[in-house]
């Protein structure tokens, strides 16, 4: 069975939708460059230099998702882009390779992060940004440069630096014991400070917790923004190659409304045979709506769980979906 690449005029559509109005579009393009990859890195490259910020900024986080070192250099430069926004994300890229098993490129992005935090000509969120990529190092790495920042003439700075717990530490820790904060975006921001640090049981245990609360939210748009945090829990234990959560991500495509993208890139990341049922009755489902995104994206996830685990048709759980949902898995299956 040949894996069948993704097109350059799909990847180019990818990154022209970066720079959409469109924020759940844009999203969208950066969970599926991510989940493209190396396959996608090479436009990426090419396409930065004459991107707008906007666009520039999703790039930056597709790259830092593929991990490829031919972004780091591309990052760095990007540290000192007029954006803060395209600053921020450029942290995230260079964060990356700050457990390179080359001692140069760990090097280079440890020296690029603490001349951002330290640098005293730019806004608070950036260093913030710069000092936090810095959380997984040992303490004899980190701790000189927080002991810098706490006496940062910048309040911002040294009163997140210093030794008072921060707020979003309180609401992650809530969180994980079940106490979720009203607010979605209060979570939001904790999980974003949390995310590369906590344990995966507790990443686990959020989602649980959300799952939860979704159902008892009333509001369909608070339900909403509830569900997309938990499709971040999801993307986050994916890229730490956890299938811990990967139950919640099979039951959810049971559920009568659409998921948000990071759902799908997860299960294309660790998605395993027990998903390949509920895919195609997702995608069975689709059939009777006029949701062509929704579509393509489950037929997307189904084709990459069964080309990254070698599944057949002799498989058990391939003849079980081929029985259940024989249209739907005829036509996921002929095009690989």
């Amino acid at each position: 069975m040949t894996i069948r690449p993704s097109s350059s005029a799909e990847i180019r559509q990818l990154i022209a939708a970066l720079d959409g109005e469109d924020h759940v579009g844009r999203e969208s393009a950066v969970a599926r460059l991510a989940v493209i990859g190396e396959r996608a890195v090479e436009h990426l490259l090419q396409e930065f230099p004459t991107a707008t910020g906007r666009a520039r900024a999703g790039m930056l986080r597709a790259l830092e998702a593929a991990g490829d070192p031919r972004a780091l250099a591309v990052a760095r430069a990007a540290l000192q882009d007029a954006s803060a926004a395209v600053q921020t994300a450029a942290i995230g890229a260079v964060r990356t390779f700050l457990a390179s098993p080359r001692t140069g490129t760990s090097r280079d992005a440890l020296d690029a992060l603490v001349a951002v935090a330290l640098d005293r000509g730019r806004i608070a969120m950036v260093r913030l940004a710069a000092y936090e990529a810095l959380r997984d190092l040992p303490a004899d790495v980190r701790d000189p440069i927080r002991e810098k920042l706490a006496l940062d003439p910048d309040p911002d700075v040294s009163g997140r630096t210093g030794t008072r717990p921060r707020a979003e530490d309180s609401i992650w820790r809530e969180a994980v014991a079940g106490r979720l904060p009203s607010s979605p975006a209060a979570l939001r921001t904790a999980l974003a400070a949390a995310r590369s640090a906590a344990r995966l049981t507790d990443l686990q245990h959020v989602v649980d917790h959300l799952r939860a609360h979704e159902q008892r939210e009333g509001d369909r748009g608070r339900r909403e923004e509830w569900r997309a945090i938990r499709g971040t829990l999801h993307q986050t234990l994916a890229a730490r190659n956890s299938r811990l959560a990967l139950y919640d991500l099979r039951d959810s495509l049971l559920e009568a409304d659409r998921l948000p993208v990071t759902f799908l890139a997860a299960l294309e990341e660790i998605g395993d045979a027990t998903c390949l049922e509920p895919l195609a009755a997702a995608y069975d489902a689709s059939s009777r709506s006029s949701d062509t995104w929704w579509r393509e994206h489950v037929a997307t996830a189904f084709r990459a769980i069964v080309q990254r685990e070698g599944l057949t048709r002799r498989h058990a759980a391939m003849k079980r979906t081929m029985s259940r949902w024989p249209d739907a898995a005829a036509d996921l299956m002929s095009r690989m």
